[in-house]
């Protein structure tokens, strides 16, 4: 079977595994924790990262130290994977949720901006959601397949309703937004996830990117259990959430080779993109000009004539292939069927036409010639 997506471990993984196990050092302390987290911060052009055990739990720390709490709402895009939504519910808040912009699949700013002009009030220094009468605490953009948001009018409007922006960043390192990294976007704050199917793994994990010191300062005071010393003092509920040293050395490994990783999987995405676009019903993932994707996750879309995605897993598999679905919008998964939301026109149509197809950064070019042929042999 050709995977979908699997880490390419070719580095230094293994020797600081074992450098880890003959130091000694395999929790929270430890020499690659703190590397680990100059390399995140430089190759995304943040101030600072935070090393995290997990993407979510990076999401739910950060929701924290932006003043979110239990009762408010989080504006967050419907189109996005459960983490993001979950994330918000462990904060105590609901996610407001909205539909995306065609050419993005990202939160879409003009839909925000019309929403927050008719369905917001000011309440003092608050935004108060008018139908719930809840606080509107940040605006929470996903970077969807590793494609940024448009970013500066999603900023702009936070600055002007006096939000907090935390980015969800999940699968973008390596991604640019008008020819700058993700780290400098201007959210207060972003995720990074590094599970096993991503460009860069540590295995799991997440990290927290930002330009404020005091607020990843506080990120990563609150992810060490909030305690301020060696007498087993704590000044504030916190959460054992660092990420460990054992993961840190697999994601040191992948950071020394970064940008090869993220070579490789733009590369497949190109050929993928080519090879397929001009065949009966088939549509690309999306390019806006404004952005540069990381190409975390590779496919297309499939509307008639073409069969259905369904139909073409099933084709995939027989012929040894690995294809998938993508993301179930949040208006549609059990936990948030109540949540406040928008129309979801383009959520509702978009996730039940996307095939993802195998993309590992080691993915041999005669396996991707593979995956091509039949593909065009069943499209065409």
């Amino acid at each position: 079977m050709i995977p979908l997506s699997t880490p390419d471990l070719s580095g230094n993984e293994a020797s600081y595994l074992q450098r880890c196990i003959e130091d000694g050092f395999v929790s929270t302390a430890g020499a690659f924790v703190p590397r680990f987290e100059e390399m995140v911060a430089l190759a995304t052009g943040a101030r600072q990262a935070v090393a995290i055990a997990s993407g979510t739990s990076a999401l739910h720390v950060a929701l924290v130290a932006l003043g979110v709490k239990p009762g408010d709402l989080v504006v967050l895009p419907s189109y996005t994977f459960i983490a993001s939504a979950n994330a918000i519910s462990h904060a105590g808040a609901t996610p407001w949720l909205f539909d995306i912009a065609a050419d993005s699949w990202t939160l879409d700013p003009k839909l925000l901006a019309e929403r927050l002009e008719s369905e917001t009030k000011r309440v003092g220094t608050e935004i108060v959601h008018r139908a719930s009468g809840r606080r509107v605490a940040a605006i929470m953009p996903v970077y969807a397949l590793g494609l940024p948001a448009d970013m500066d009018p999603l900023v702009a409007l936070a600055r002007q309703y006096g939000l907090p922006v935390l980015a969800d960043a999940a699968a973008a390192i390596g991604a640019a937004y008008m020819g700058r990294p993700i780290g400098r976007l201007g959210a207060d704050l972003s995720m990074l996830s590094f599970n096993g199917n991503k460009t860069v793994t540590s295995g799991g994990g997440g990290a927290i990117i930002g330009d404020n010191p005091e607020l990843t300062g506080l990120v990563k005071h609150l992810a060490s259990t909030a305690r301020t010393g060696d007498d087993y003092t704590h000044d504030r509920v916190g959460y054992n959430y660092r990420m460990t040293n054992i993961e840190a050395a697999v994601g040191c490994a992948q950071m020394e080779r970064f940008e090869q990783l993220v070579s490789a999987k733009k590369r497949i995405r190109a050929l993928y993109d080519s090879e397929l676009s001009a065949l009966p019903g088939v549509g690309l993932f999306p390019a806006p000009a404004w952005a540069e994707s990381a190409c975390w996750f590779s496919g297309i879309t499939l509307a008639p004539p073409a069969p259905s995605p369904d139909q073409l897993r099933r084709l995939l598999r027989e012929s040894g292939i690995e294809g998938r679905p993508f993301w179930k919008p949040m208006h549609l998964q059990d936990p948030y069927r109540d949540a406040p939301r928008t129309d979801m026109p383009v959520a509702d149509d978009i996730w039940k036409r996307v095939l993802t197809l195998p993309c590992s950064a080691h993915l041999t070019p005669s396996d991707q010639a593979k995956v091509i042929g039949v593909l065009k042999e069943a499209l065409s």
